[in-house]
């Protein structure tokens, strides 16, 4: 009996090594994978992240920063700081610039989606009609405090958009920029009475009600994109995550978190 026991617990030793064995040959060993987001990208991320880590076996240790600026948690000077990352998710410009100083490896850059601007106001309260040029610029002026972020959305609000809709003066002391406080919570907590930023990422917060995307004539396209880290150890890994998060597959996931997906990549 104790012979038979020592036979059968063998064989399932050698089982679960034969598994291991596929296993590995399959994916290669499972590794961590640090990655920062930006927050244009983030919804989409955190509902597709799990799937790969199913599907390989490997972590993703995932964090967030904007694309461009000097805060703490900017993309730019965690990398300026050494910080182990092996992928980076952000805006075009800035992730240009890094690749050019020698941050991110050359070629690795992967277009995964498309991002629009849409405002929002605090759940609850009235929700003016945007739909048009007019209509925007109305519902600009009509209110008391506008809240727009440090990001591209908010640079394109600041320096384009005002301008385009001959209100730039007007607006002057109703414009507030958050800094560190995502534009959808400023406008749940009430300090400001709308608010314009990426889609994706007032989809985020909750306490807000989404009251439409900017009319096409003045619509900013902000094309979001995937890159490795340059010194990053999992470089395989790491390209195959771009590959996942692009993949027609996941095109549900982008169009639920208010991305538009894109089929070519640069």
């Amino acid at each position: 009996m104790i012979k038979n026991e020592g036979a059968m617990n063998l064989r399932l030793a050698r089982g679960i090594c034969a598994i291991f064995t596929l296993l590995t040959a399959t994916y290669g060993y499972a590794v961590d994978i640090h990655v920062v987001s930006s927050g244009g990208f983030a919804g989409a991320y955190k509902e597709l992240a799990p799937e790969l880590e199913k599907q390989t076996g490997n972590t993703l240790i995932s964090t967030w920063g904007l694309s461009n600026g000097t805060s703490k948690n900017a993309i730019p000077m965690r990398l300026e700081r050494g910080e182990n990352i092996d992928v980076v998710l952000m805006t075009g410009n800035p992730l240009d610039e890094l690749m050019t100083q020698g941050q991110l490896l050359s070629g690795s850059k992967v277009l995964l989606a498309n991002s629009l601007i849409a405002c929002a106001v605090k759940q609850g309260k009235p929700k003016p009609d945007i739909s048009t040029v007019a209509k925007l610029k109305d519902a600009l002026l009509s209110a008391k405090t506008m809240v727009y972020s440090n990001g591209a959305s908010g640079e394109y609000i600041k320096n384009e958009l005002m301008n385009r809709l001959g209100i730039k003066e007007q607006m002057d002391g109703k414009l507030q920029q958050t800094q560190a406080i995502p534009v959808g919570e400023v406008i749940a907590m009430g300090d400001a009475e709308i608010g314009c930023q990426q889609l994706s990422e007032l989809k985020e917060i909750k306490g807000i009600e989404i009251i439409g995307l900017l009319p096409q004539e003045v619509q900013l396209i902000t094309p979001l994109f995937g890159a490795l880290v340059a010194r990053s150890k999992v470089p395989n890994q790491a390209k195959d995550l771009l590959i996942f998060l692009s993949s027609p597959a996941n095109f549900h996931a982008l169009m639920g978190a208010g991305l538009t997906p894109a089929t070519a990549r640069n």
